[in-house]
């Protein structure tokens, strides 16, 4: 029999805030949390840090002298890291693993580091340990005096739901009996921005809602960043202060027709859906956690998937981009803890403008999907304990 994998405490940093209840509190409200802010010269829209967080960023980097080269990637994967172990009473002689991804990594502090070099010739001493992408696991690891495994990676968008994959290999393996996981992104920097603007795929609505993400009918892509960071505790076996349980994992990898896009129907989305869903009844899913970036293409795809997977009888869809953006490389993480939040009230948080669709008496299990540039797509499978 396959242990089961405990969720045992989770902690987020992002445009909606870092405690439970205010982000409920924020998924409550039908508003969209991206606004206009100056990047580049430009006005762009993007789903930023409140003023609140960053003054606790700002402590963090002004207490000690070696967080003060770090970038925000970095910063609030401390920040959130440090209060998952607390909330999941884990002691610091604990051994424990970490794996904590980005996809982009210290994006601010390397444009800053390669603009002095452009100017001058020269560069920090500093500047290349902090801005690989190693960096932010690194330094968790350094913060919390951890003596496990520690493991960085990038799979782009898809990042932190495959250190959820990784987290479970070792549990399963018994090399460890817990595992911290996540992903931590900082892109609102001009040169992130106009890699997507590039790619054609940024919001250019000044409306309301500037991310459209499960507007099936749009005509316009509309990806809208954001930032942010969120942590989750794994315990192998069953356990009493369990916030959600996973049930199914799986993954799978279109093959590339090109750099950015997925297959028509999605089919990487159709066989990871497939392979996390393979001891579960389809008709006990009660929602889907949608990847849906806000592009045409993307949450088409994504939904054609579901469809082909699900059939008419579809869960309940949603997504939090419209609200937040598309926080890269934490956002499969973001997305699974909406998941538990809808789970423990047992009220599901739809998109405001989708259509409607049949609501499910209760929430007893949730998939949440994520898939990164060229097709990298993990599904995982929460159950309400």
């Amino acid at each position: 029999m396959i242990p089961k994998i405990a969720i045992t405490a989770l902690s987020s940093l992002s445009p909606l805030g870092d405690h439970p209840e205010k982000i409920w509190n924020e998924y409550l409200q039908g508003t969209s949390l991206i606004a206009q802010k100056e990047i580049g010269g430009q006005a762009i829209p993007v789903a930023a840090i409140p003023a609140g967080l960053q003054e606790s960023v700002a402590a963090l980097k002004a207490s000690d002298t070696k967080y003060k080269a770090l970038d925000n990637s970095v910063l609030y994967g401390i920040l959130t890291a440090r209060q998952a172990i607390k909330n999941a009473g884990w002691a610091s002689n604990d051994i424990f693993g970490i794996n904590i991804g980005s996809s982009r990594g210290a994006t601010e502090l390397f444009e800053k580091h390669h603009q002095e070099f452009i100017e001058t010739g020269k560069t920090a001493t500093l500047a290349s340990p902090t801005t690989t992408l190693g960096n932010i696991s690194s330094w968790i690891a350094h913060d919390l005096k951890a003596s496990g495994p520690e493991v960085s990676h990038s799979i782009t968008c898809s990042t932190a739901l495959h250190a959820v994959l990784n987290g479970i290999a070792w549990l399963r393996a018994g090399m460890v009996d817990k595992f911290l996981v996540g992903g931590s992104e900082a892109p609102l920097t001009s040169f992130t921005i106009a890699q997507m603007q590039a790619l054609k795929i940024y919001s250019t609505l000044d409306s309301e809602y500037p991310c459209q993400s499960f507007a099936l009918e749009k005509t316009r892509n509309s990806m809208v960043l954001g930032e942010g960071a969120a942590m989750a505790c794994l315990e192998i076996g069953e356990k009493e202060n369990a916030l959600a349980y996973i049930d199914g994992i799986g993954y799978a990898t279109d093959i590339l027709e090109h750099n950015i896009s997925i297959s028509t129907e999605a089919d990487c989305f159709q066989k990871s859906m497939k392979m996390a869903l393979q001891s579960t009844n389809l008709s006990e899913v009660d929602a889907i956690v949608m990847h849906a970036p806000g592009t045409i293409k993307g949450d088409l795809s994504e939904y054609k998937a579901i469809q082909k997977v699900f059939g008419q009888d579809l869960p309940m869809l949603t997504t939090n981009k419209w609200k937040i953006g598309h926080t890269f490389g934490s956002s499969g993480i973001l997305s699974i803890e909406l998941a538990i939040m809808m789970m423990q009230r047992q009220e599901f948080i739809g998109v405001p403008f989708a259509k409607a669709q049949p609501h499910r008496k209760a929430i007893r299990k949730v998939l949440v999907n994520a898939v990164g540039f060229g097709g990298n797509a993990v599904s995982v499978l929460v159950s309400k304990p």
